[in-house]
């Protein structure tokens, strides 16, 4: 590692993306995420890329689309309602197997809701909030310097694997400053890319970048080649954090910025002699199962606590898949969770389900 710097999560996510050689911008601004694009307006073009303000969040998708097209990397960046506008094109990405990071600093919903933080946009994000049968990988930093990391990894998955990466934040982490170490040089992964729309001279067959197939078998056999890819994916692409599990007896499953809360309630808890640790999902999607089954056999009950009704806590029922009590602890509409309510919840559920047997 080289150089540190204190900086807002959002600047860091734009100078991470130019550290890895994204050469477009396009995005419109919204709320609590703007600073992404102030930092790229400034930074991008001195770094030989292109910003531009889109005239909407449809057209910067779309424009997305077509810079991807030319296998060049390239980034775009919003806010909930903004995302929701995007879901035409980011079907359209999949479909057509453009690589692309895309970064949601979500708000308070639904509506046009508040700028507070808030976490649910999680089903929009890994159930495919577009049309059509596709995924795209979900990274869920909880810290400045992840926001940095991650969203260098998000531009190497995508063009690894010709999809979307999605870089899920909130309004706290967008907004909050904390020290960030900048490697000297990036691990940026340098792929062939033969489908890339680059003009060929006549040397070759023209490449058709396209997610319309009007043969039902043809679009059929398209849609199995995705699905196969995912089903590697989910093999290979898993990540998560354990954090004081070894001897834990409680778990407390969360991500991004509730994560933070939640290591502060095991560290109340360890001075109650209550033994707690954390499963952090770092993939949303694939969702790491590996880490429940890590967990499982020492663990008496799991308590997840998000900022939204409960849109990761059907993933981590199917995880334990009634093999322990799942719990559940939420705050919606930008309202964060409260260490001593998660607290209490925590000592009922000790008394219930170790202290009681």
């Amino acid at each position: 590692m080289g150089q540190k710097l204190l900086m807002r999560g959002n600047e860091a996510i734009a100078e991470a993306a130019i550290r890895a050689g994204c050469l477009h911008y396009f995005g419109y601004p919204i709320t609590p995420q703007t600073e992404i694009a102030h930092y790229m307006a400034k930074k991008l073009p001195k770094a030989g890329g292109v910003f531009l303000q889109a005239e909407s969040e449809v057209a910067a998708i779309n424009m997305v689309y077509g810079a991807g097209s030319t296998g060049t990397r390239v980034m775009t960046s919003s806010s909930s309602p903004g995302i929701s506008l995007k879901q035409e094109g980011l079907s359209y990405l999949a479909g057509a197997q453009v690589p692309a990071v895309v970064v949601n600093i979500v708000r308070g919903g639904p509506g046009l809701g508040g700028i507070q933080p808030a976490q649910s946009d999680y089903f929009q994000a890994c159930k495919g909030g577009g049309h059509g049968d596709y995924r795209q990988i979900v990274l869920a930093p909880s810290s400045v310097q992840e926001l940095y990391e991650l969203t260098v990894e998000a531009f190497n998955l995508a063009d690894r694997y010709r999809m979307v990466a999605m870089i899920l934040g909130d309004g706290i982490l967008g907004q909050m400053m904390e020290v960030v170490e900048f490697r000297d040089k990036e691990p940026i992964e340098d792929y062939d890319k033969p489908w890339a729309t680059v003009g060929h001279g006549n040397a070759r067959e023209q490449n058709v970048v396209t997610s319309i197939h009007l043969s039902p078998a043809v679009l059929e056999k398209m849609n199995q080649n995705l699905q196969d890819k995912y089903e590697i994916i989910k093999q290979k692409e898993c990540r998560y954090e354990l954090y004081n599990w070894e001897d834990a007896e409680l778990f407390i499953v969360a991500y991004g910025t509730v994560a933070r809360i939640a290591k502060s309630i095991i560290e109340m808890a360890k001075r109650e002699g209550i033994k707690v640790g954390l499963v952090r999902p770092v993939t949303l999607w694939p969702f790491p199962q590996e880490a429940f089954e890590k967990v499982i056999g020492r663990a008496k009950a799991f308590l997840t606590v998000e900022m939204s009704s409960g849109q990761m806590l059907e993933d981590v029922l199917l995880a334990v898949n009634g093999r322990r009590k799942v719990y559940f602890h939420g705050r919606m509409g930008g309202m964060v969770p409260v260490r001593d309510d998660i607290m209490k919840m925590v000592r009922d559920i000790y008394k219930k389900h170790v202290k009681n047997g």
